[in-house]
């Protein structure tokens, strides 16, 4: 599974994307407790989920082949 990142989080974990061994389908939220075991110093940070461009909720379910992003909120100014 693909993922991006995106802003801070691009920073703390200092990489755009890396590729997760998931291989079955998981909900939004089991994907972001396995994120946070690979990743806790992300675990306080704020962020939405979108799965091939569209952000989904907690309870959407994300495929193998999907590609992930997490992008955090975004002032304006």
């Amino acid at each position: 599974m693909k993922v991006l990142y995106f802003a801070e989080i691009k920073e703390i974990l200092q990489t755009d994307s890396e590729i997760l061994d998931i291989n079955e389908a998981i909900d939004v939220n089991n994907f972001k407790q396995r994120l946070f075991e690979r990743h806790p110093s992300i675990q306080s940070k704020k962020f939405q989920v979108a799965v091939n461009e569209e952000f989904v909720q907690e309870e959407d379910i994300i495929q193998p082949t999907d590609t992930v992003a997490l992008i955090p909120p975004v002032s304006g100014g």
